[in-house]
């Protein structure tokens, strides 16, 4: 995982994106203290954590689960055990809205 280290803004690229006024606002006010633009580069850095093939997650971002089967092999998110085609499974339903795949046991860890 992404240590969130404090980059000096000086060996930062710089990057344009255009905001409606209202997201930027409503940024700011949520971001307090810590500022709007390291409260996006932090939300950025989860999403390409999240988005990653090695991320591992942990039974606390599970919300729900529901048995499935396999129809090709997969790989649990949890443990990293291979999933077989036919296989029983779950679909993890993640704290951030993304269905992943989990082994039968590897939410009693």
């Amino acid at each position: 995982m992404h240590t969130l280290t404090r980059t000096a803004t000086t060996e930062m690229e710089v990057t344009s994106i255009r905001l409606e006024k209202e997201l930027k606002d409503r940024l700011k006010e949520l971001a307090g203290n810590q500022g709007y633009q390291a409260l996006i580069r932090d939300i950025l850095w989860k999403y390409v954590q999240q988005k990653s093939s090695d991320y591992v997650h942990s039974p606390a971002d599970i919300r729900a689960s529901i048995a499935a089967t396999a129809q090709k092999e997969e790989h649990c998110v949890i443990t990293g055990q291979s999933i077989q085609p036919q296989e029983s499974m779950l679909l993890g339903l993640t704290t951030y809205g993304d269905l992943v795949p989990i082994s039968m046991n590897s939410l009693l860890m």
